[in-house]
Order: structure tokens, then sequence, then C-alpha cells
């Protein structure tokens, strides 16, 4: 059982045809193939392989009496294939926002932070088209007042704000308006529109990081910030938070 790419690299030192066990889809393959050596002396598979991923997201909902959350309103992708990355196991850190790539027509922006590398805040669980989810330590998440969810009838056009982190660690409300409800299917059912010029001299309006940025209105929890249009990044989708419950199980 091979762990990690460092391990699968060193396998492949031994020269000779290997056989791979290979899931593909659900389906197991036995492959055979020959590592070349290289000039340096490298036996190489000629596979890029990627074992782990990390990026800046932001939690949509937590539940205190279950420790359950859920984050980013649409799950985490190969940036190669964009197909779901399989999750074998995962953790949920604290992050500072240390700095804003502006967004602009044609170029998503995106909020670039660190790490807090000392303690795990939680795991993750699921990794899913609708969201990531886990569970977090209680002690991880102080503060707040719970919010009502709103059912997908009452959600309608007109004014909202979101939630979001984009300098630091401080959540602001920013100011937007959903411009369309769209179908209650799927992973994209709200479009929306930045209206706060504040949030849009910060980050030029939505930019990655921000997934997952709650969306509020008349004081209920909707759904959450999901994409950005690239060609208008004041313009983007959102998830109704009906889904994301039901992708959480």
């Amino acid at each position: 059982q091979v762990e990690s790419s460092e391990q699968f690299s060193r396998l492949l030192q031994c020269g000779g045809t290997v056989e791979l066990a290979v899931n593909r889809s659900g389906e197991e393959l036995m492959l055979a193939a020959r590592p070349v050596e290289d000039e340096d002396g490298t036996y190489r598979l000629g596979a890029w392989i990627r074992d782990s991923m990390a990026g800046i997201g932001t939690v949509t909902f937590y539940d205190p009496q279950t420790g359950q959350f859920g984050a980013l309103g649409h799950g985490v992708t190969d940036g190669d294939t964009g197909l779901l990355m399989p999750l074998l196991d995962g953790a949920v850190m604290a992050s500072r926002v240390k700095a804003v790539k502006m967004g602009s027509a044609g170029s998503p922006g995106q909020l670039r932070g660190e790490f807090d590398l000392t303690r795990d805040m939680g795991v993750l669980s699921a990794n899913t088209e609708r969201g990531v989810f886990g569970t977090m330590e209680r002690s991880a998440m102080t503060g707040g007042q719970a919010i009502p969810v709103a059912s997908f009838d009452e959600v309608h056009e007109g004014e909202a704000v979101i939630y979001a982190n984009v300098s630091g660690d401080s959540v602001e409300e920013y100011g937007i308006e959903i411009v369309k409800v769209l179908e209650p299917t799927g992973a994209q059912n709200l479009l929306l529109r930045v209206t706060d010029q504040k949030l849009v001299t910060k980050t030029g309006g939505i930019v990655q990081g921000m997934s997952g940025s709650p969306i509020i209105q008349d004081g209920k929890l909707v759904g959450a910030v999901t994409h950005v249009l690239v060609n208008d990044p004041t313009k983007g989708y959102g998830i109704l938070i009906e889904n994301m419950l039901d992708a959480a199980g």
C-alpha cells in the first residue's frame, strides 16, 4: 500500500517492471509499467502523482451540539483534471489572510494567507460537490449566535449580506444582492452581485478563498458563496444552505 508520493518514488528506484493495482472510477485495474532511468540516475514512471492539497477557504456553518461543520460550498478538485480529490483524511486549521490578489475581468482574484500549523482545529470526513464537511473541537469555535436556516421558498431576489474574512482573521459584513434564484438542485443555486463598495475596493469583488462565506437574508442563513464569474468579479454564484446540509448528512 502506498501512503505518499515520496514512498512511491522510493519504490520505483529498484528498477524493473512494476505492477500497480489502480482504482479508476471504482474499477480495480492491474497495470504493468517499467520506470526509466533519467540523466541523474533516478528512475521515473512518467506519472504525475498528487497526495495532498492545502488552501484557504471559509467555514459556512458550525453546530456546537455535534461539532459538525461545513465549508466552501463546493468540492476540492484536482487542479489538472478538475475532478473531486478522493479524501483519505484531512485537517482544518486556523488561518490569517496576509494579502489579496485583486480580481479583475478575465483574472479571478485570490486571498493569500498563512496557516496556524501548531494545531488542528478539526478533521475533514467528506469532500463533495456541495462542500467539504467534518467535525471540529468545541473549543475551536467560540462566540457567535445561532441563526435560523432558510428554506428554498424563503429565499428571494433582493438585498442580502455575506460574512467574509479578507484581512487578518477578522470577519466583516458586506452587502450583496441576490440577482436571481436559480434551480434548487445542484450546487449553483443563486446568482449574486457584490454591492458593497468597501469589499469591491479591497478585493475587486468575489475572490478565491471567499468560497463558503455565509449568505444572510432576512435574518436567516440562506446559503454560501461558491464561485466568481471570470468576466465580472463583482458577480458570482451561491449554493443553498439546504443543499449543503443535505450533503453533510
